[in-house]
């Protein structure tokens, strides 16, 4: 079997101990790597680390508020954080309005541009975005500048950097190519642009005759069977809404405990 493949455990010991840049592939309620956060909590609750973490994803949700739940968590970047017709992220709201999390202000265009600056191997890409509006004010490392053909000012993004990104497939072969489905997000971009890249994956055969993303940029290779559940791995399950509802009235009551237990017991993290 392939050196990229390696437990959850195993997994989880990339992300470093304090400050890590952690993106999170999926798409709101579909094909996030539910197992993944769920073993970095345990680990956190533990040893207490991982902690101040930056959490990036173009929309973030349950698996980032659990961890924010947990006090692992010092800044969010993301364009949308929440639970869709389920409502408000309990974790993430009440932690921003105390002020517990820095939030970066983020927007599809500064996300993707950030994006496309790393992956070009630029400081910055520009773009026509946020100008007009007081989006500058909120993020001051976002500076302007000069079109020298043109003339025209433009919006410096500037360059995302990402230490670990997880991203669930469906499918994944031992080298890492990986199948992610028709719902790509921004998934394959992170895995470019990511410094150290774990595919969590419903299945590993020992060879894909294609691929989303490619094997070359990923460093390792989980077994997650429902790794994305209670949210959604189409075609393979939908999202159990019963569990997100379940969430969304435990969070901050007694009852938190036990469904943390439970959906840990779930994905084999029990103990």
């Amino acid at each position: 079997m392939s050196h990229k493949v390696v437990s959850l455990e195993e997994a989880s010991h990339t992300v470093a101990e304090r400050g890590c840049s952690l993106a999170f592939g999926g798409v709101t309620l579909y094909r996030r790597p539910m197992a993944f956060a769920l073993c970095l909590w345990k680990r956190f609750a533990r040893t207490g680390a991982p902690h101040n973490l930056t959490l990036l994803s173009f929309t973030a949700g349950i698996e980032s508020d659990l961890l924010i739940g947990a006090e692992m968590v010092e800044r969010v970047r993301s364009c949308y954080f929440g639970l869709e017709a389920f409502g408000l992220a309990p974790h993430f709201t009440a932690a921003a309005g105390q002020g517990h999390i820095e939030i970066m202000e983020e927007t599809e265009a500064s996300l993707a541009c950030g994006l496309r600056a790393t992956l070009a191997g630029v400081g910055f890409m520009p773009s026509l975005a946020w100008l007009g509006t007081d989006l500058p004010r909120l993020r001051p490392d976002v500076r302007t500048v000069v079109d020298p053909y043109s003339g025209e000012e433009l919006t410096a993004f500037p360059a995302l950097h990402v230490d670990v990104a997880v991203i669930h497939a469906l499918e994944a072969d031992e080298d890492g190519n990986a199948l992610i489905g028709g719902n790509w997000g921004v998934d394959r971009e992170l895995a470019l642009a990511a410094d150290r890249v774990i595919i969590t994956a419903e299945a590993i055969t020992a060879r894909l005759a294609r691929a989303d993303i490619p094997g070359p940029a990923v460093d390792l290779v989980v077994a997650a069977p429902q790794g994305a559940w209670p949210t959604s791995c189409h075609p393979l399950y939908p999202m159990d809404g019963l569990e997100v509802l379940r969430y969304t009235e435990a969070a901050g009551s007694p009852a938190y405990s036990a469904l943390l237990a439970d959906w840990s017991a779930h994905h084999g993290l029990a103990g």
